[in-house]
């Protein structure tokens, strides 16, 4: 059976032409906050912000963290996540590990 998030994306994927663990995903500014639902990833993740204002990062258990531009944020295997709509479009850059 499918897993949700390869049903329901809320996002946009640009694969890189150089490194396959590595691709750019895009939240266009008039998604819905219904479309931000809690999710684990496949596999371990460190996720840099390229742009968007006002987008946060929340973990499972613990408050909001807002995201800013030019940090990375690491997301593990199977750790429940979700992002809060900020008040722009929000680009990241998503490294994916084995």
């Amino acid at each position: 059976m499918k897993d949700l998030l390869d049903y329901y994306k809320p996002f946009e994927d640009f694969e890189n032409s150089i490194y396959k663990n590595i691709f750019t995903r895009v939240f266009k500014q008039n998604i819905k906050d219904k479309q931000l639902i809690w999710h684990k990833d496949r596999k371990d993740r460190t996720v840099k912000v390229i742009y968007g204002t006002g987008w946060k990062l929340q973990y499972d258990n613990e408050l909001p963290t807002e995201l800013e531009i030019g940090n990375n944020y690491y997301i593990k295997k199977e750790q429940f996540h979700r992002l809060h709509k900020g008040n722009s479009e929000l680009k990241l850059e998503i490294k994916e590990y084995e």
